[in-house]
């Protein structure tokens, strides 16, 4: 009698915590190259824009990005670590303040989780991460006045990452 093995080699996720930052569509593919080693690229997508008593509120954003995770047990088990690289279109503002912020940011993020098997082919992910890089962005006094209050380029750092995610392996 011959038994035989079949290990996860890819996954799809989504974040469900992007969900809840106004409805961000987000989708991530990965693939295991080595027993400690995965590859991934994803996207986060956001038109939506909201009207309420308080003005215009928005977080529009277009990003992709791609890099690798190191997983200290086996890949989509355990604790992992990772980096990549990511750009970002961006238009956000409107819920404290009237001022908008819109441009475009690149640069290197790096991360770390931990991947719940729920099942053989579901896991849940946690995560939290940062990303930096250089941004070239203008601010806006109102969502469509079009009165440019600033602009240039800068170097950032921000947390990125908040990570509830639903992972299927195949």
């Amino acid at each position: 009698m011959a038994f035989s093995s079949h290990a996860q080699n890819a996954s799809v996720s989504t974040n469900i915590i992007g969900y809840a930052d106004f409805l961000t569509i987000n989708a991530e593919g990965s693939y295991g190259f080595a027993r400690h080693w995965t590859a991934n690229a994803g996207f986060q997508f956001n038109p939506w824009s909201f009207k309420g008593d308080w003005g215009e509120a928005r977080n529009d954003r277009r990003s992709v990005y791609a890099g690798a995770r190191y997983w200290l047990w086996n890949i989509y088990s355990g604790w992992w670590f990772g980096g990549k690289l990511q750009w970002e279109e961006y238009n956000r503002g409107g819920f404290k303040y009237p001022e908008t912020e819109e441009g475009d940011a690149y640069g290197v993020g790096a991360a770390t989780g931990y991947s719940l098997m729920l099942h053989r082919n579901i896991n849940l992910d946690f995560g939290l991460g940062l990303w930096g890089g250089y941004k070239k962005y203008t601010v806006y006094r109102c969502p469509t006045c079009g009165k440019i209050e600033e602009q240039g380029e800068k170097a950032f750092i921000m947390p990125n990452d908040f990570q509830l995610s639903l992972v299927f392996t195949f």
